[in-house]
């Protein structure tokens, strides 16, 4: 395999990642989830949106890499999988003006 195509792999997974990003909802998860796990209860109350929507951007984020899934008994608990997309978010939101966490 050449140089280009390694290269252009890794490309195209910092795409999807980024692609798992690009969504307020999924941006809040991530923001949220920043401080501690979180049960998919706790974010269909923050998101405010039906447990299949919730569902849906939690499993984009899982398929990107992003989040670490953890079943305990009736409840699915979801934490970050890497520290450093805490200063991508904080990067962010320096970017766009708002308060940091």
């Amino acid at each position: 395999m050449e140089l280009y195509d390694i290269k252009r792999i890794n490309y195209e997974a910092q795409a999807k990642v980024m692609k798992a990003l690009a969504h307020p909802s999924r941006l809040l998860i991530a923001q949220a989830l920043m401080d501690h796990e979180l049960c998919v209860c706790e974010l269909r109350e923050l998101l405010q949106q039906d447990l299949s929507t919730v569902s849906r951007h939690l499993s984009v984020l899982k398929n990107a890499g992003l989040l670490i899934e953890e079943k305990r008994g009736l409840y699915v608990y979801y934490h970050l999988c890497c520290d450093s997309l805490r200063g991508f978010i904080t990067a962010l939101n320096q970017i766009t003006g708002e308060a940091t966490q």
